[in-house]
């Protein structure tokens, strides 16, 4: 068997062409098989004590890298040709044989002519399962009078080809394949047709293009006609976190020391007893909490579970940047997690009303992140997960494929306080509640964030963020990423904005992003990314717009104003809203009133 040599980047093996993604590659058409292909020997372990709590038990491994020109041995990754099913490029025969040159598979028909894959492959709707249209069996079913007997029992395998109708117009229509030995011809336009291959017998194999198909593993979801580079054939679920040392939310510390304190189990044993009470007073006295607080956690200590205990990802990120912030001024510490932090009060340049609400900033001079595949779906984004590692047998790790990324970043801390005195205004609940209704109504809305009001400022404000970064830390817009901490459900409230470039070399701690975060560089960022933001070319549509972007989850937000990269943010560019940071009609925006200050000379 011949192999074809092709360099990806590393990143590219997790996202877009991880396992399960069909790639097209040197004119070939290619799929990228589950980690139980992987040589173990030559991907090497990836460590990540958080992101591995996230996962569960399993083994994090990233790609064999090479420097310089591949060679014969150069250690690589495994991927199988999908479709099986090609046609030749000059004689239009369409069959699932390979050319052969002395035992060996060439891309060549027997007429010398290249061979291409098929554009349309069959998708399952649900099960996430994927297979090759049996174009043989296709070609001569059909409900028209042209199945006839002779049609029914046609044999002639080899002369099946793939032609051009001119005198059927032009799309689909003109795509045909016929069969030289029955005279049968069907058009593609009958392959994408609501229930086309349901209706022909077909059925879905239950199984991916890999793997070999059980006996009785038939998958009763329908089989639906697709192009084979269609972007819904692969949706990703990969998962990120940053390597840093784990901090517990106050909260839950105070929890924690709840639960541990020595009289805790006599208050869970009299709950609601007389006694109950009188002991969550001395706890509540001795710790700084309050007497509902110990009755509340002994009411529901047998509903705490270890996910209650262990902060979300988020949550111990944001942990660890407050930890970070309580003592402005460089950071001498080392390791992968370093942060110089200063505080807008202590800035005099700072405009006041700026000030009110972006109370600190984290300059990330070095940051680890690591990302992994977990597994990717088919067709629609509330189809089945397909894990990345199909082999699990129970004896074993599953094993995802994952990369290290290092960069730097910036860090802006919200003050809470005014966030929840903005978050009460009924004109925010309402505009914030239109997207939380489309949320809901969207059949996979629930993977994404909840658009809370602070969540749809924040964000907002991190697209601004970027798009002016972008012009002026050497990075493209591309290579910045987003991570948002707005939440007001967690065991403590987040309202932070991490913007940072990662990358799997040197690249992404080059300085670039962290010099902008110097006080005299950063808030003359921020006001310009304001600026930028308060007209944007499509005004005044976009400014009074409540229904933009994919399924409606974007206010006021469009590509000339808000958009940036879908790379680069959390939600595909989704729940972005301009009137919620600058204001508009009777919305006060989070950022209300800070332009009005710098444009009316009021602060330097």
């Amino acid at each position: 068997m011949q192999r074809i040599r092709h360099d990806l980047r590393l990143s590219e093996t997790v996202t877009p062409f991880g396992v399960g993604a069909v790639v097209d590659i040197r004119g070939e058409s290619l799929i990228a098989p589950d980690t139980s292909w992987w040589d173990k020997r030559f991907a090497p372990e990836v460590h990540c004590e958080r992101l591995v709590e996230r996962l569960g038990p399993c083994v994090l491994r990233e790609a064999p890298t090479h420097s310089g020109r591949a060679g014969k041995d150069t250690a690589g990754l495994l991927y199988w040709r999908f479709p099986t099913w090609r046609f030749c490029e000059r004689c239009s025969a369409l069959s699932q044989r390979s050319g052969k040159d002395r035992g060996k598979w060439t891309n060549k028909c027997e007429c010398g002519g290249m061979l291409i894959p098929m554009r349309y492959v069959a998708v399952c709707e649900k099960g996430s399962h994927l297979q090759d249209v049996p174009w043989f069996m296709w070609a001569h079913r059909g409900h028209d009078a042209g199945v006839t007997e002779a049609v029914r029992f046609c044999r002639a395998y080899k002369e099946l080809r793939f032609v051009r109708a001119s005198k059927a117009g032009e799309g689909l229509r003109s795509l045909r394949v016929e069969c030289g030995g029955c005279r049968r011809s069907r058009p593609l336009s009958e392959l994408v047709m609501k229930e086309a291959l349901t209706r022909d017998g077909i059925k879905c194999r239950g199984v991916q293009p890999w793997q070999e198909p059980l006996p009785g593993n038939i998958c009763e979801h329908h089989l639906v006609g697709v192009q084979r580079g269609a972007t819904g054939n692969y949706i990703a679920e990969r998962i990120s976190a940053l390597d840093i040392p784990e901090e517990k939310p106050m909260a839950v510390a105070l929890a924690d020391a709840v639960r541990a304190h020595s009289d805790f189990s006599r208050v869970v044993a009299d709950n609601g007893g007389p006694k109950a009470e009188m002991i969550a007073g001395w706890i509540a006295d001795e710790l700084g909490a309050s007497v509902d607080y110990v009755l509340s956690l002994a009411a529901s200590v047998d509903e705490q579970s270890h996910d209650d205990v262990l902060a979300d990802l988020k949550d111990g990120e944001w942990a660890a940047f407050q930890s970070k912030l309580k003592e402005p001024g460089r950071d001498l510490s080392e390791g992968d997690f370093v942060v110089d932090a200063w505080s807008t009060a202590e800035q005099p340049h700072v405009p006041a009303t700026l000030a009110a609400r972006l109370t600190a900033v984290g300059q990330v001079r070095r940051v680890r992140e690591v990302r992994a595949l977990k597994g990717f779906r088919r067709y629609s984004a509330d189809a089945d997960l397909i894990p990345a590692d199909l082999s699990i047998e129970g004896r074993r790790k599953p094993t995802f494929p994952a990369i290290e990324m290092f960069g730097e970043g910036i860090f802006l801390q919200f003050d809470e306080q005014f966030l929840e005195s903005w978050e009460q205004h009924v004109e925010v609940r309402r505009r914030a509640g239109i997207l939380v209704q489309r949320r809901t109504e969207t059949p996979w809305g629930d993977r994404l964030d909840v658009p809370e009001a602070r969540y749809v400022a924040l964000h907002t404000i991190a697209h601004l963020l970027i798009r002016r970064l972008a012009y002026a830390s050497g990075y493209s817009s591309a290579s910045l990423q987003e991570r948002i901490y707005a939440r007001t459900d967690r065991s403590d409230p987040t309202a932070g904005i991490l913007v940072y470039t990662a990358a799997g070399d040197a690249q992404g701690t080059l300085g670039g992003l962290v010099r902008l975060g110097d006080p005299e560089r950063l808030v003359p960022l921020v006001l310009a990314a304001l600026d930028d933001a308060d007209v944007c070319s499509n005004d005044p549509v976009c400014i009074e717009s409540d229904r933009q972007g994919a399924s409606s989850l974007n206010l006021s937000a469009c590509h000339g104003c808000s958009l940036v990269s879908e790379t680069s943010c959390e939600t595909a560019n989704r729940l972005l809203d301009r009137q919620l940071v600058l204001g508009g009609r009777d919305v006060p925006g989070l950022l209300e009133g800070v332009l009005t200050e710098i444009r009316g000379g009021t602060s330097c």
